[in-house]
């Protein structure tokens, strides 16, 4: 491991990436989180870290419960999206989330 592999909170790389899965796993049918919402639940990074950890490693997770602060899905795979969260009866306006209603507000503290 060398100075680059270690950020300025002390999180290695993989160790942010397992932290932005292990939210979303968290998220219950029928909420959303937005990127930035995740950033601040890690405590490290921005909206667009947590993007690029959805965009490389979030296939296996429920990525369509990850949206953006406008309420609208990830640009390309809207439809996919929707439909998904129409599925799981998530609060809907139009094409975009009803964040007032679907935001997660993260796992619970002990």
């Amino acid at each position: 491991m060398n100075g680059d592999d270690v950020n300025a909170d002390g999180l290695e790389p993989g160790d942010y990436v397992e932290a932005v899965l292990s939210l979303v796993e968290q998220i219950p049918v029928g909420s959303v989180s937005t990127y930035g919402n995740l950033a601040e639940m890690v405590g490290q990074g921005g909206p667009r870290g947590v993007g690029r950890v959805m965009a490389t490693h979030g296939a296996a997770v429920p990525w369509w419960r990850v949206i953006r602060a406008d309420g609208r899905p990830v640009v390309g795979l809207e439809n996919e999206a929707m439909q998904r969260l129409r599925e799981e009866g998530a609060p809907l306006r139009g094409e975009r989330v009803d964040l007032t209603r679907a935001r997660w507000s993260g796992p619970p503290t002990h």
